[in-house]
């Protein structure tokens, strides 16, 4: 449907027509720029309608589960695509299924395991370990070892389920310089440090159901330019 030129308040669209020799006109080198700014625009707007998001599980509280919100899910997704080599890396998602679910919705040939206590995930099949923080090693020994890549979000901000979660990491990374990521709370800074060699970055995860805790993410490796970088 073609727009209609706006009336004057004497209904008439040719007086406004006739004002406009009187109307601000913008110089060339203006009118390039603004040009150049809605094409950036219009790039934009139709790079984020393409990112579409995939159908997660519902949260269930009683588990503290609390889903990234979409920007933060799909910034964790497509660093750990950068880090990912070759066809062969593997990925281990610990506590966090939102995560998983955007690495497939990207990338459905990546390798990439889920360990999580909620067995409404085992719709994922094989991707899919039952995991249980209380038992941080009890998990099949195919896995020992056997990842490149580690992203954890512990459910608990507690220093005995940090505690739990890095023996976890351990036992899960490949021993030589494995990439670490781990989402939790600003309040386990130090634990971070401590227990996993972590440094904070300059991004700050965000959850679909606004938390009041302020939350961080911690690497093991320099992200450079990304991710904000290290926070000194």
């Amino acid at each position: 449907m073609e727009q209609e030129l706006p009336q004057t308040v004497s209904g008439h669209q040719n007086d406004a027509v006739e004002d406009d020799d009187d109307a601000p006109t913008l110089s060339l080198e203006a009118l390039e720029a603004l040009k150049e700014f809605l094409t950036e625009q219009s790039h934009s707007l139709n790079d984020t309608a393409g990112e579409t998001a995939p159908a997660l599980i519902s949260e269930d509280w009683r588990m503290s589960q609390f889903w990234y919100d979409h920007h933060t899910a799909q910034t964790l997704a497509q660093e750990v695509l950068t880090l990912r080599k070759s066809d062969s890396t593997r990925v281990a998602c610990v506590a966090c299924p939102s995560l998983y679910a955007y690495l497939k919705n990207i990338d459905s040939d990546v390798s990439v395991q889920l360990l999580e206590y909620d067995t409404r995930f085992e719709q994922y099949g094989s991707d899919f370990t039952f995991y249980d923080y209380n038992q941080p090693e009890d998990l099949p020994f195919e896995l020992k070892h056997g990842f490149d890549i580690v992203v954890a979000d512990p459910p608990y901000l507690s220093q005995e389920c940090l505690e739990k979660v890095s023996k976890t990491v351990s036992f899960l990374a490949r021993p030589e310089k494995p990439y670490l990521l781990l989402l939790t709370g600003e309040v386990q800074k130090e634990r971070a440090a401590e227990l996993m060699g972590l440094h904070p970055c300059g991004f700050r995860p965000r959850h679909s159901s606004k938390l009041g805790n302020e939350f961080r993410l911690f690497t093991s490796y320099d992200p450079e330019t990304r991710l904000g970088g290290w926070d000194n």
